[in-house]
């Protein structure tokens, strides 16, 4: 021990920490025996500042207390934990005074907290710090707010072609481009890979988000030179505007990134529409029940009946998917089926069609001992064409219910050539070397090119139900008619007109050149054992 000290005086000087022993006269503070670390660090003065709480600790008769104490200014600000310890070996009331210095791990703490919220590449909040700022924003009441999603069209494209390396230089310099389109107020933030989020306070009115997003896409609009090359940048912006019903960030940045979706389709900025979002969670759900209703083969086909229309006579059937949902709700195919293609669900359904269509066809050739003399036509989606193995899985059916491949017509629509034209030919041609026949559906209705009819094998041209509907009172859907049958006759190919209401229009079709038809005027769409009535009725 150091001469002069006394034992205590001794002990303190040992601590590694700052400490001090002080009482309270009834007026003022007494500072005795501090240790070398409080003389250095100069707590005289935060020792006078807490001095009001010591006077009460000591007053209160309390043994221990811990509380924490600042000091400095925002630059040099020291964080300390401060504890007061009774001591009990004099007259007057005394205590033990600690300070613990927090300080160094409150910044690394800082320091970590803000490297999580933040983007190591553009040194923009990241999602997570966006968040965070939208929420105090939100917490605070200031509503007066909208949420900006910009998502880049085509980014992997890029990343692809040229690397990472100039996919990363090109997202600083949109977001340098976007920063200065801004406010200085107005937060920008990269919340995904190539999506940018922006905070902005609205002071007038709603329109004032829709300025910035024009002049979002408008210095966006300027080539980016990156290397060697010029690289157009085009984005899909959504706008969330927070009101008193959004009580957390994460649903204002969701429905600004659902309002993404609308401007890919549209081309512009869109604002969030919660009729819309509550449609699309709708979709969502009506997608969960339909890939449970697939798994489980809960869906029937109905059969409507394809007629020679100079005979009466069924050819063939065209096989439709319908579906109940579990609460006994008949759930429409132009519902449905659209939410069948978005999500993929469209391949296992289209299997699934196929094979309970040369099913069904097969047991009807059972029932009446032997060729039923029909066919089945079943839909095939342009999704079906370009994912799935179509020929084999066609193959696969007719194998596994003993069918010719001439039993089978399979309807694909204009849109089904435009995406993958040599594939679709590819695929096409499979299916004719198994011998089946190939109908073009709604044909008129899209955009396919005519030189496609010469080049595909295409046995059946059929004619879309808008042309045919009201084609007596109106001239101009019967020239558009004659057309079509002229071209198919040209082409040697057979033609079809759905939609036929009366006797009366399937007289005049026939009369025109047209050789099959289907519509209620013959028959609607019938399950399997009326289906088979019927054709046991027309055909006997």
């Amino acid at each position: 021990m150091p001469p002069g000290l006394t034992a205590a005086e001794g002990a303190l000087e040992l601590l590694p920490i700052a400490a001090v022993v002080a009482g309270f006269d009834g007026e003022r503070l007494i500072r005795e025996t501090p240790n070398a670390i409080f003389r250095r660090l100069g707590l005289d003065r935060t020792l006078e500042d807490i001095g009001p709480r010591i006077a009460t600790f000591l007053a209160k008769g309390d043994v221990r207390a811990e509380f924490a104490w600042d000091i400095g200014d925002a630059v040099e600000r020291r964080h300390f934990t401060v504890t007061l310890a009774r001591i009990g070996y004099r007259a007057e009331p005394r205590c033990f005074v600690s300070f613990v210095d927090h300080t160094g791990e409150l910044r690394t703490e800082q320091n970590l907290r803000r490297e999580m919220t933040i983007d190591s590449l553009t040194g923009l909040p990241n999602r997570g710090g966006f968040g965070d700022r939208l929420e105090a924003q939100i917490a605070e009441g200031e509503t007066a707010c909208a949420v900006l999603v910009v998502d880049l069209d085509r980014f992997g494209r890029i990343n692809a072609c040229l690397g990472s390396m100039a996919g990363d230089e090109l997202l600083m310099a949109v977001a340098r481009r976007i920063k200065g389109a801004l406010r200085t107020h107005d937060v920008l933030a990269r919340t995904g890979g190539d999506e940018f989020g922006i905070l902005l306070s609205i002071d007038d009115s709603r329109d004032e988000a829709e300025h910035v997003a024009k002049r979002i896409r408008a210095v966006l609009a300027a080539p980016f030179r990156l290397s060697d090359y010029e690289i157009q940048v085009t984005c899909s912006i959504g706008i969330a505007f927070i009101e008193d019903a959004v009580t957390e960030a994460e649903d204002a940045i969701r429905h600004a990134q659902f309002a993404v979706r609308r401007s890919k389709e549209s081309g512009q900025a869109e604002a969030y529409q919660n009729h819309a979002f509550v449609r699309a969670r709708e979709e969502f759900a009506l997608e969960t029940q339909l890939r449970r209703a697939i798994a489980e083969e809960q869906l029937t086909l109905h059969f409507q009946p394809i007629c020679d229309l100079s005979t009466g006579r069924i050819v063939s059937f065209e096989t439709l998917a319908r579906w109940t949902d579990e609460a006994g709700r008949v759930q429409s195919p132009s519902i449905f089926i659209p939410v069948a293609e978005e999500s993929g669900l469209i391949l296992p359904l289209g299997r699934w069609a196929l094979d309970e269509a040369a099913r069904t066809l097969a047991a009807w050739d059972l029932q009446s001992g032997g060729d039923c003399g029909v066919s089945m036509s079943v839909n095939l989606s342009a999704i079906q064409l370009q994912r799935d193995a179509v020929a084999p899985m066609v193959a696969a059916a007719l194998t596994a219910h003993g069918l010719a491949g001439n039993r089978l017509r399979l309807e694909l629509t204009e849109s089904a050539l435009i995406s993958e034209p040599d594939r679709i030919a590819r695929v096409l041609h499979a299916l004719k070397a198994l011998g089946t026949t190939i109908a073009m559906d709604d044909f008129g209705t899209g955009y396919s090119n005519l030189a496609y009819l010469q080049k595909l094998p295409i046995d059946t041209l059929k004619i879309d139900r808008s042309f045919v509907t009201g084609m007596l009172a109106d001239r101009d859907k019967v020239a558009i008619v004659r057309a079509v049958l002229g071209l198919a006759a040209a082409l040697n190919m057979e033609t079809v007109a759905e939609g036929i209401e009366t006797i009366e229009v399937g007289q005049t079709l026939a009369a025109l050149g047209c050789t099959y038809g289907q519509g209620f005027a013959y028959a609607a769409p019938l399950d399997a054992a009326a289906a088979y009535r019927l054709l046991s009725e027309r055909n006997s």
